[in-house]
Formats: C-alpha cells, sequence, structure tokens
C-alpha cells in the first residue's frame, strides 16, 4: 500500500476537478496534477531514483510541492522534507544524515556538489499515465528530523501506513472533508499543514498556496472572499495575527470553513476573542513529529461550548484522545498514573513513527514497553480530557515552531569569546516565546548583542537567534553543576 495510490485514484474519478490553486488562479485540476507528477515521475526514474532511495525538498511553498513529492513516492522513494527556514548548514546536515540522492529546491542551487532541482522547473512532458510503484505499508514514507534537546536532529521514520490511519483520524476526528473545500497553505508545507494534505486530495479538494508563499493576514482575507471555504492549520501566533486583522476591519470570517490551531499554547483570552470574532470555526489538535498531528483533539463544537459545567476548563485542554490513539499518563517507572495526576504523556497508536533514522538507542528509549513517551508532562481529568502543564524540557516555541535551547548555545559555545551560554525561553505577546541567552564570557574578552547576532546568523537559521540577551557575572547551577534554568526564567519574570 502506497498512499501515493491516493491522488491516482482521486484523479481517475474526479480529473476536472480544480486540485491546485496559486493564490486563487487555478493551476492544475486533478488530471494535469496527475499528468505533472508522472512526468516528474519519469525524470526521477532516469536519474536512477528508486525505491528505498531518500529525496529531500528544501523549499518553501509552492503549488509544484504537492507534485514533487507524490513524485517521489510514484518511484517507490522517501520524502525528506526540510523546513526551509533552516540554515543551508543545517539543512546540509539533515542531507546527510538521510543519505538523500538529489533535493529540491526554491532556485536548484543552494548546495554545491549536491544533485539538486529546483522545484518549479519543469520536467520532460509527456510520460505515460501509470499507477506509482508498490510499496508495502511498513515501507517508509516521510523521513521528517525534529530537533531533540540534545543537539543535533533526529529523522522520524514515518510509514505509508502511519500516513493513512494520520489521515483518517484527521478526518474522523478534526475536520470533515467537504466539497468545495480549499485547503490553504500558510504554514509549511513540510510539516503538519503539508500532512493534512491527503485527506483532502482524497476527498478532491483543492489545495492553495498563497501569493506570498506563507502567513499574510490581508491575503487570507482576500482569499477567503475570492474562493470560500478555506480550510487551514495555523499556529497560535498566526490566529492572534487574523483575529486583529478581524477586529480592526470588522471581517467575521466569512469564508473560513475551519481554522485548526496547535504547535504552542493559545492563551485563553486569545481563543476567545477569536471565537467572538469568528464563531465556531476552531479545533484544537496536538500531536508531535513522532505521531504527527494526531494525539488529541478538541472539535469545534467542544472549543465552542458554554453549557457544560466545566467548559473553561474544558476549552484550556488539549482535548481528549484521537479515534487510534490510546492515552496514558506515566510516572517515572513508566506507571500509569491516576485522574488528576501529571506524568508523562505516551502513546499508543497505528500513528506512532517506526523509530529514528540511523538511532537505535534514541528509538528504543522513547519507544520503550509500547508507548511513545513524548516528553511532555500532563494530567487527564476523570473525563479523559488531556491538559498539558509543561512543555518537554526547555523546548521553546516561537510562533508555533519548535526552537530547542541546546542548538542555539552550541553555536554561541564556538564563539571565541563565550565561556558559558545558557538559552531559555521568555513569554512574549506576538509569538508565545522568544529566546533569551544568558552568557558569560571569557575572562578577558567581551561581545556586545551585535556582534553575537551576526555570529548566530552565518550559523543557524533566523527565527532561532535570541532577541535577547543577558550578560551575568555567572550562570545559577546546582550542586551537580547543571545550570538552573528555572532560575533563570524566574529571574525573567521578576
Amino acid at each position: 500500500m502506497t498512499i501515493a495510490n491516493w491522488l491516482l485514484q482521486t484523479a481517475r474519478s474526479w480529473p476536472l476537478r480544480p486540485a491546485i490553486f496559486d493564490g486563487d488562479t487555478l493551476k492544475h485540476d486533478y488530471a494535469s496534477l496527475l499528468q505533472q507528477v508522472c512526468d516528474r515521475a519519469a525524470d526521477l526514474a532516469a536519474r536512477g531514483i528508486g525505491p528505498g532511495d531518500r529525496v529531500a525538498i528544501f523549499a518553501r511553498n509552492a503549488p509544484d510541492y504537492i507534485a514533487a513529492l507524490h513524485a517521489i513516492w510514484w518511484v517507490g522513494g522517501v520524502v525528506v522534507p526540510v523546513n526551509h527556514k533552516l540554515h543551508p548548514r543545517e539543512a546540509d546536515w539533515i542531507l546527510d544524515h538521510s543519505g538523500a540522492t538529489l533535493v529540491f529546491t526554491d532556485d536548484g542551487h543552494s548546495f554545491a556538489g549536491r544533485a539538486e532541482l529546483a522545484l518549479a522547473a519543469p520536467a520532460p512532458a509527456g510520460a505515460p499515465i501509470a499507477p506509482p510503484l508498490p510499496r508495502e505499508g511498513g515501507d517508509p514514507a516521510w523521513l521528517f528530523y525534529t530537533s531533540g534537546t540534545t543537539g543535533r536532529p533526529k529523522g522520524v521514520m514515518l510509514s505509508h501506513d502511519n500516513l493513512v490511519q494520520m489521515s483518517l483520524s484527521y478526518a474522523t476526528d478534526v475536520d470533515r472533508p467537504q466539497q468545495g473545500d480549499h485547503m490553504l497553505y500558510a504554514a509549511p508545507m513540510s510539516h503538519g499543514a503539508g500532512l493534512y494534505m491527503f485527506a483532502q486530495l482524497r476527498a478532491a479538494g483543492a489545495h492553495v498556496v498563497p501569493v506570498s508563499r506563507g502567513f499574510d493576514s490581508a491575503e487570507i482575507r482576500e482569499l477567503a472572499r475570492s474562493l470560500g471555504g478555506l480550510v487551514m492549520f495555523a499556529a497560535p501566533t498566526m490566529v492572534k495575527r487574523l483575529i486583529a486583522l478581524a477586529r480592526e476591519t470588522g471581517w467575521d470570517g466569512s469564508g473560513v470553513r475551519t481554522i485548526i490551531y496547535g504547535g504552542g499554547p493559545m492563551y485563553a483570552a486569545d481563543i476567545d476573542e477569536a471565537l467572538a470574532q469568528f464563531g465556531a470555526r476552531f479545533v484544537q489538535i496536538y500531536g508531535q513529529g513522532e505521531s504527527p498531528m494526531t494525539i488529541s483533539y478538541l472539535s469545534r463544537d467542544l472549543v465552542a461550548d458554554t453549557t457544560h459545567p466545566r467548559w473553561r476548563d474544558r476549552r484550556a485542554s488539549v482535548g481528549v484522545a484521537q479515534g487510534a490513539c490510546q492515552l496514558a499518563i506515566l510516572g517515572p517507572d513508566d506507571t500509569p498514573l491516576p485522574a488528576g495526576k501529571t506524568g508523562e504523556i505516551c502513546v499508543r497508536a497505528p500513528t506512532v513513527m517506526q523509530g529514528y533514522w540511523q538511532n537505535p538507542e534514541a528509538s528504543a528509549e522513547t519507544l520503550r514497553g509500547g508507548w511513545l513517551h513524548t516528553g511532555d508532562l500532563g494530567h487527564m481529568d476523570a473525563d479523559g480530557f488531556l491538559y498539558l502543564t509543561d512543555r518537554s524540557k526547555d523546548v521553546i516555541i516561537s510562533g508555533g515552531t519548535n526552537i530547542y535551547p541546546r542548538e542555539v548555545e552550541e553555536v554561541l559555545l564556538r564563539h571565541p569569546a563565550v565561556f558559558e551560554v545558557a538559552v531559555v525561553g521568555e513569554p512574549e505577546p506576538e509569538w508565545g516565546e522568544q529566546v533569551v541567552a544568558f552568557v558569560v564570557f571569557v575572562p578577558g574578552e567581551t561581545a556586545d548583542p551585535a556582534a553575537l547576532d551576526r555570529w548566530c546568523r552565518d550559523n543557524i537559521a533566523g527565527f532561532k537567534r535570541p532577541k535577547r540577551y543577558e550578560f551575568p557575572q555567572a550562570l545559577p547551577k546546582n550542586s551537580y553543576g547543571k545550570v538552573l534554568k528555572t532560575d533563570l526564567r524566574a529571574w525573567l519574570k521578576g
């Protein structure tokens, strides 16, 4: 079973239905999208790419993104989606670790010495329409690199079966696709927004890539007006910006059918205002790369409900287990905890990854006992609603994107003037959190924030750079020499 069969079936059933929009301009119906995929697949095969080969996409959202994904699966390959916001050096490490045979990029000239194609470059036309190469359900399809608190990213291996189960969970629990839907890709297609493509494609719905190739509130409002039926995934900061525009302009959300939010904390005041402005158009999901978008959900009715005696508490939760998932809160010894007790959120489900690419130790630790150990802390109430009480270790979530302090610390520690550094998150109204670096210099050395910022610009993605620097004489530590980041966060709060 290859999930690429879904496109073949849809294109045969509904060849003339709209498939891909560039803004509000129709670029492909399903028949022409299928032809583009077969043309691209023939080109990949001619380049020697076949079953099991990893092919990366390091590019911004684009109308050709979905065709490139399917062409890779058409020849039996494995997609390696890389966040386009990463620094090229970071992306280069992922390409090496995954063993990517080829990489699609925006311009076709991002990496020296690598086989590379521009995402929008046309393939030779006229390939025969043929089914994708058969694959087993357990064969890898999506190799997604998610950073960890220990430094280097880890490659999450998701199979064709994982993606099928994820898509069925979406259609059952999150949002049932409807005729006339237009799925809008304002968040990166290399992440969860792109994974929601499958359910929409299965329903022969349309896919819309904004001309901005990202999130722009005014553009989304205009697309809602011109196309209607917009469905989109959005980080909480995106929701907040959209509602701010709506408040300024008097827009009531007309043309938007569903906004699925997740990827970070949504403050109670923000979702209250969103509901007041747009009404019951919001669904919350909780997941992670290791079980993408599929751990829990809070339906649009539950988000908007005010009739239950505990509706306020429930709205503050991340909902109940999605249909394919079994949830448990486990203690330090991996024993189940009762309702109301805080522990590690753990998951059993057919959506859970196969493991980490070339990392058996991390795989065994994360999947021990048959459970996915998310690293997130939380508790469940007696009705099965899940509440996040802390995030895994010290992860910073800014604009819905995970930032791992260790990565930033390692870059700053390579600066010749830096002796010690600790990076933490600080609450920030627009983005949820911002990165703050506490830097201790080598005796006799110094550097100003501008110099440190230039150093970071040369080595890591811009969104990971500290937005603020503090220069203490020493970092607070416990008796074992471990830096006490809780003390640093407390200091920031004053």
